[in-house]
């Protein structure tokens, strides 16, 4: 692929093949991901990727606590709830992904399952969790480190016919993920990744979301109109 039609053509997945990815691919995966900068080059990230057996019982894990009322425990700072456009962008690519799906307004079964769906990493045959040293833990640098090399991840995973989708609830619960990825306590848990081969009968597969202009994102200094 072109680059532009890896950019333009890369969307979220949230239903996968039950077919294994193999370890070589992933590994080229991530070793193009890693090509992303990082300040002063200090490469603060590392990748845990679980399939099998371990993936199965972090997606258990996950599902039992949070359906039990247990706090969540993400490792990484929230703003709280959004507000304004970010809440008007994150309702409409919910009515999309809603309206994909089947599933109704008055529909809570539906809805509570579609939230499960994040907790079970979507099902993914692959989850690749993705930490940072905790020796450098504190500052906003190595998140934003962590960002993109998240973004190069899903990308060079599209170009090879994989496809992801960047996923905070499957690391909700990080006591389970930490146990059972093996994570030790020296990695602060960061986001993970879902991963495999899209499920094109997947309806929510098909959404592609809205994206605000370069006029609204982007001010011009100094240029000449």
């Amino acid at each position: 692929m072109q680059y532009d039609d890896v950019v333009m053509g890369r969307r979220s997945i949230r239903g996968y093949q039950q077919k294994p990815v193999p370890k070589e691919v992933i590994r080229k995966v991530i070793e193009m991901a890693m090509r992303a900068p990082s300040s002063l080059n200090t490469q603060p990230w590392n990748f845990y990727v679980v399939s099998g057996d371990p993936l199965d019982r972090i997606r258990a894990g996950n599902t039992e606590r949070n359906l039990a009322g247990v706090p969540d425990s993400r490792e990484f700072r929230s703003h709280g709830a959004y507000e304004g456009a970010h809440r008007e962008r994150q309702i409409g690519i919910a009515k999309q992904l809603f309206a994909a799906m089947g599933i109704e307004r008055h529909d809570k079964d539906a809805r509570q399952d579609w939230v499960l769906r994040g907790f079970r990493q979507f099902d993914a045959p692959v989850s690749i969790v993705v930490t940072y040293d905790r020796s450098i833990h504190g500052g906003d640098i190595a998140p934003f480190d962590c960002g993109a090399v998240t973004n190069a991840l899903v990308n060079a995973a599209w170009s090879r016919g994989l496809g992801c989708v960047v996923n905070s609830q499957g690391i909700m619960q990080s006591p389970v993920v930490r146990e059972h990825a093996s994570i030790p306590d020296d990695q602060v848990i960061m986001i993970c990744v879902a991963m495999g081969y899209p499920d094109d009968s997947f309806p929510a597969n098909a959404v592609v979301s809205t994206r605000k202009s370069v006029d609204e994102a982007a001010v011009f200094v100094g240029f000449d109109d």
